[in-house]
Order: structure tokens, then C-alpha cells, then sequence
């Protein structure tokens, strides 16, 4: 339901229907739908972080682990329509969250600059525009049908970013154009 409607739209009765629960019995984990769906979200933006964070877990330089981390996010569209679906739906407040990806992101970014890797001055610039266009992107991208456009895109949305952060040119393309971590 979060990733084909607007939360307004969904009745308490629709959920606990879905759920095969009570009506009743919903009051008695949330006060509201929009706590159910913020819940609801918070959880799969966790598991996502989880699954970027131990698919990166290894990696030694950080450019490769920010670049990871976008090109796995640019593909749910592909990997994880639903996921994607929310991430469009919800949109620019989750770059300012305390939980799942943004303070992972934030992270990344600030080792990249301890490391010199990128020239960055203030990381909540540098995640707003990585939101931004991995927002855009993930718009593009469900509007693509072939896989193939939607993996060329994320990877150029890595190469771009890697670029406006300080990488150059050739180095960017061969960190973005690397072999991904299976993802399961």
C-alpha cells in the first residue's frame, strides 16, 4: 500500500484487512496510519542500509563504497520496484532522517573527505545533492523497461557524482564501472 497509494488514501480497515488482523487491534501498536507507514518505511530504509553496509563491509577505499552504495540504490527500480516505488513516493524529507540511510550516507561522505578522497566542505550539501539526483534517477529509471538502461544509469549517476565531489574523470568511470557485490 505505501508504495501504490498515498497514505491518506488507506483506511485503518484497509490495513487491518491486509493484515488479516482486528480493527481494534491496530490502536494497540499505533496511534495513527502515518505512524504504521513511517514505522513501515524506517524498517525497509534499514534493511536497505544493512544490506549496503555489508556489502561494503570489506571494501578499503571509501569513493568505492559511496559509489557502491549509489549504484545498488540507482537499481532498485530493477532489483526492488517496491522499494523504489516508497523511496519516489516519500521523497527529500528522508535526506534530513536520523535513521537508516541518511546518517550511513552522511558517513560515507565525511570518511571520503578524512580520507581526501572527495572535496567536499560541508557532507549536508554533499547528501542533498546525492538525494537529489539519486532521486531523479530512481524517476527515470522506473520509467525504463530495459534493465539495461536502468544499470547504465546508476552508473552514471556514480560516475557524475564522483566527478562533482572531486574524483577525476577516468578514475570515477573505473570506480562506477567496477564489479558490483551480489547483492543475494
Amino acid at each position: 500500500m505505501l508504495a501504490s497509494r498515498d497514505p491518506a488514501e488507506v483506511s485503518i480497515q484497509e490495513i487491518t484487512e491486509a493484515a488479516d488482523v482486528g480493527f481494534g487491534s491496530f490502536y494497540n501498536h499505533f496511534d495513527s496510519k502515518a505512524e504504521l507507514f513511517d514505522a513501515a518505511l524506517a524498517e525497509a530504509m534499514e534493511e536497505l542500509g544493512q544490506l549496503l553496509d555489508d556489502l561494503t563491509r570489506d571494501t578499503g577505499d571509501p569513493a568505492q563504497v559511496f559509489a557502491t552504495a549509489v549504484r545498488i540504490t540507482a537499481r532498485l527500480p530493477r532489483t526492488h520496484p517496491q522499494l523504489a516505488k516508497i523511496m519516489l513516493r516519500t521523497g527529500l524529507p528522508y535526506l534530513t532522517a536520523e535513521q537508516a540511510l541518511t546518517p550511513r550516507a552522511l558517513r560515507d561522505l565525511q570518511e571520503a573527505r578524512r580520507a581526501g578522497r572527495f572535496a567536499i566542505d560541508d557532507p549536508h550539501v554533499a547528501l542533498a545533492r546525492t538525494g537529489g539526483a539519486l532521486l531523479g534517477i530512481l524517476q527515470l529509471a522506473s520509467t525504463q523497461a530495459r534493465p539495461s538502461a536502468i544499470d547504465r544509469a546508476a552508473d552514471e549517476l556514480a560516475v557524475n557524482l564522483l566527478r562533482m565531489f572531486g574524483v577525476p574523470h577516468d578514475e570515477a568511470r573505473t570506480i562506477a564501472f567496477a564489479k558490483l557485490p551480489r547483492t543475494g
